[in-house]
């Protein structure tokens, strides 16, 4: 073998070398894992949406910087823990959990992997996190407090319904927050001497229409549902019998109103969401949960709905109209 040919060779693999080492290093694309308590990988439903549009905000891109891995419990509970096990198994690097149920099985089954909630829960009082400025080990995220909208309601359906004497309180007992939630409601209602009247029902096959008859039956004059995820999958059904019983309903997320109830008062939903986004984001660049405050909402929507208003015979002042953030007629 000739010095010339040896000496041609080294120069090519030299120059190919130098060609590997100046090549950027491929970008890892993150894998999001995400939690519902309903919806299915075919129907990922708005709030999925949400997140998607937040992160693109940010410069992400859906298959190049990170990809969503959607479980859905569709509407089963007792599903919510072994979808968990399913993400730490793959594995994700962050999880987005937007039920109670499933925050809890993810802060139970990891303290490695961060988790970001956006939670219709008090964080501290249901002991998530340390506290909201320094929430400590993997979970941050925002907190839409439904619960301290509760007064806010209840005025809300006064106007609606002046001579209003008693409400119907729907919640499921075996939800970890129906308890805190009814009391924010109980607090509420004796500022304006209201009645409550509990409709209890329990699991992912409540009795509804054995409830919305006990409400109608003990002369309720409005319908207050306390959401948690069995319920929420029940959306439909509720509000048709509040319909039905000619009751002025009232709910803790837009989402409810679109399906035929009366009025929402609650943190702007989808905004919230993509306000997650920026959580996504920092913890993607290196910062750690434990270093992110959990973020309370600020904005808030009162949604109406016309239609159903004229099905239950209730005429909605105009003055309120004016207020609200958006009117289905």
């Amino acid at each position: 073998m000739s010095h010339k040919f040896l000496a041609a060779l080294l120069s090519a693999f030299l120059f190919a070398n130098a060609w590997a080492g100046d090549a950027p290093p491929q970008k890892k694309i993150a894998r999001i894992g995400y939690i519902s308590g309903t919806g299915s990988a075919a129907n990922q439903g708005p709030y999925v949406d949400a997140l998607r549009d937040g992160l693109r905000k940010l410069g992400h891109v859906e298959g190049k910087s990170f990809t969503i891995e959607y479980r859905g419990a569709e509407g089963r509970m007792d599903r919510v823990s072994n979808l968990v096990a399913e993400l730490i198994e793959l594995p994700v690097d962050l999880i987005v959990a937007p039920i109670l149920p499933a925050i809890v099985a993810a802060k139970q089954s990891t303290k490695v992997i961060p988790i970001v909630m956006v939670a219709n829960v008090e964080p501290v009082a249901s002991k998530l996190v340390d506290s909201l400025a320094r929430p400590g080990g993997n979970l941050t995220g925002l907190s839409t407090l439904a619960q301290d909208l509760s007064g806010k309601r209840i005025e809300l359906i006064k106007e609606v319904v002046p001579r209003l004497s008693r409400i119907a309180v729907l919640r499921d007992v075996e939800s970890q927050n129906s308890a805190i939630q009814f009391k924010e409601y109980e607090d509420a209602a004796r500022m304006f001497n209201i009645t409550l009247h509990p409709l209890d029902v329990r699991g992912a096959n409540p009795d509804l229409e054995a409830a919305l008859l006990a409400a109608s039956k003990g002369r309720n004059d409005a319908l207050v549902t306390i959401t948690n995820a069995n319920l929420f999958t029940q959306q439909k059904r509720i509000t048709n019998l509040a319909i039905k019983h000619k009751l002025a309903s009232m709910f803790q997320g837009s989402t409810w109103v679109d399906s035929g109830g009366l009025m929402s008062y609650a943190t702007d939903e989808l905004g919230a969401f993509r306000r997650a986004a920026t959580y996504i984001d920092k913890i993607l660049k290196g910062v750690k949960p434990a270093d992110l405050p959990v973020e309370q909402a600020t904005k808030f929507e009162l949604v109406i709905n016309l239609k159903t208003a004229k099905q239950i015979g209730l005429a909605i002042p105009q003055s309120l109209l004016f207020r609200a953030d958006r009117v289905i007629k």
